[in-house]
């Protein structure tokens, strides 16, 4: 109990000092807030730009509204936030609820019937300030699983008037939190060829020894020339066994901070650069999350505090220096390694000067605009699409190029192209460029557009890409329903469709010649019409759908049904 006192005032103290105020949003939902994810935390090429809280493993929840205001913005889509709802204060913040099952009643029938009158079910809508107001604790919607999420829960952000979400933890909304960090893995790291560990000029990782106290100790090591430390690690929250992302990472040189990395606010144009904190390489190969503790050239990050030299380590000869990494999480508890470094000087070994010229290799300058072209492929690299300049390995056989592997992070897209005269004219129209992904070696299809013989798609990771051919239609069966079957008792109409290539691109159904509204959803391939709408009125229906994939193949699917 004392413990948890100590915790509640170092989190009072920290609250105190913060510029947000503190009891202007009420919290989203009326249980108990437990998160699934925290804000700044590391994610699939982005930071997480808000909490994710549980749902008790259901949908349905009442959403409810922060704090007065209006809502300014509605977005449905069948992938990232999938049923999202945007809240203007009158503070200026605007709060955030995605993922969710469906919107209130009022806020419902002001969606369906754009939609409705739009004939889409994917729409953005940005209603007037005075045109659908809300009030604090007011039901604005019901918890979901739309989207691009893996299970239940509502993703809750807080905005400024610029758009940058901050950690909602800052205005008050703080779970229950007396567990520190933990620290799994320390990596130290040659700046350059001039620099090694242990007498090597590649990355190492140290054997980390976990102490009393929440403190770690490293085994000893010997190093020479500028060296940099990376470092994996999560945070554990009361009532929650998941792992979530920390607060803050400072590191001190001989008691001095020479870099601070905070998690509290950043921008959306900058969350991509995400790829370039961590290692990149050793993300794509191990799916481990090492955060690089100093800054490398045109890393553009906002999230960074007290750098010095750029959080590099300059250790010479017969040296002895201590190195602390100290990890927080917004509660204030925190974990901390300590790491003797002694500096030895080595004649690295001779590296081999006999090696043969690559054919396959071709040499980017990070800052000059770039195309590579061999027979019918080529590839345009816009400047600054890379952070460092780079040697590629790209080759094509056939209809494949290997464009190096993804473990070199990109800023920008690439453009791959294809000249595909050599094809019949019928073939050219059902061909698509394709990125191949994992053990098998999948085709994912990429947004592939033709002008007149030639072939274009764009990439924003390097790897193995080829040309698919792709003729068969989508398909489509009904799920809780047969043809000419009685629905009088049903709420749902589900189909389900599947394309087994490139994918499905558009669907469109009608009854009795009018447009209904279809929801999908991806992670299940199914269609579902809400007969709540009251759009389908006679007792005879006749049911056609079409649906289109991203190469044009279509099934038309048609169907009677009949209500009361």
């Amino acid at each position: 109990m004392k413990y948890w006192f100590i915790v509640l005032l170092s989190i009072q103290l920290a609250v105190s000092q913060n510029p947000y105020p503190q009891d202007y949003f009420n919290s989203p939902l009326e249980i108990p807030i437990i998160l699934s994810g925290t804000f700044g935390e590391l994610r699939n090429n982005h930071f997480h730009s808000g909490m994710d809280i549980k749902t008790q493993q259901t949908e349905g929840l009442k959403v409810l509204a922060a704090a007065d205001g209006y809502v300014s913005r509605i977005k449905i889509a069948h992938y990232g936030y999938g049923k999202a709802l945007y809240i203007t204060h009158p503070n200026g913040y605007t709060t955030v609820y995605a993922h969710l099952q469906k919107l209130a009643p009022k806020l419902e029938a002001y969606l369906k019937k754009e939609q409705y009158q739009r004939e889409i079910f994917e729409i953005e809508l940005f209603p007037v300030a005075n045109e659908l107001q809300v009030t604090q604790g007011e039901v604005i919607a019901y918890s979901g699983n739309t989207g691009s999420s893996g299970g239940p829960h509502l993703h809750y952000e807080i905005r400024d008037n610029l758009e940058r979400p901050i950690n909602p933890m800052l205005f008050g909304l703080i779970p229950r939190d007396s567990k520190a960090p933990v620290i799994q893995n320390i990596y130290v790291y040659p700046k350059d060829k001039y620099s090694y560990i242990n007498g090597k000029n590649q990355r190492k990782e140290l054997r980390i020894i976990p102490k009393a106290n929440n403190e770690y100790e490293i085994e000893p090591f010997t190093a020479f020339g500028t060296i940099g430390f990376g470092i994996t690690s999560h945070d554990l929250l009361d009532l929650a066994a998941n792992k979530n992302g920390v607060s803050n990472i400072a590191t001190h040189l001989n008691g001095v901070k020479n870099f601070e990395i905070d998690f509290k606010k950043f921008s959306f144009d900058e969350t991509s650069h995400l790829n370039r904190f961590i290692d990149y390489e050793h993300y794509k190969t191990k799916r481990s999350l090492v955060q690089k503790l100093f800054v490398e050239p045109n890393n553009p990050l906002s999230l960074f505090r007290n750098v010095i030299d750029n959080g590099y380590i300059k250790v010479t000869d017969s040296t002895h220096s201590i190195y602390k990494i100290v990890v927080s999480d917004f509660a204030g508890n925190k974990a901390q390694v300590h790491i003797s470094i002694d500096g030895e000087k080595q004649s690295l070994p001779e590296k081999n000067t006999n090696f043969e010229v690559n054919p396959d290799l071709r040499y980017v300058y990070a800052n000059q605009a770039t195309i590579i072209e061999d027979q019918h492929v080529s590839v345009n690299i816009p400047a600054n699409t890379f952070y460092d300049d780079v040697n590629l390995k790209f080759k094509v056989s056939g209809d494949t190029l290997k464009l190096h592997e993804d473990i070199i992070p990109l800023q920008n897209n690439i453009g791959i192209h294809y000249d595909v005269s050599g094809y019949d004219d019928v073939d050219k129209n059902k061909l698509f460029i394709a990125r191949l992904v994992g053990y098998r070696k999948n085709a994912l299809h990429l947004p592939t557009m033709k002008v007149n013989n030639t072939l274009s798609a764009y990439s924003k990771t390097l790897g193995e890409f080829t040309l698919k051919y792709d003729t068969k239609a989508p398909q489509v069966a009904p799920i809780n329903w047969q043809n000419g079957k009685w629905l009088s008792n049903y709420r749902y109409l589900k189909i389900k469709i599947t394309d087994d290539l490139s994918g499905i691109s558009s669907y469109r159904a009608t009854v009795n010649g009018k447009f209904i509204l279809l929801e999908y959803d991806y992670k299940t391939n199914t269609l579902t019409h809400d007969f709540n709408d009251n759009v389908v009125t006679d007792t005879r229906n006749e049911l056609k759908l079409i649906v289109v994939d991203n190469v044009g193949n279509s099934t038309t699917f048609e169907a009677t049904f009949f209500r009361k």
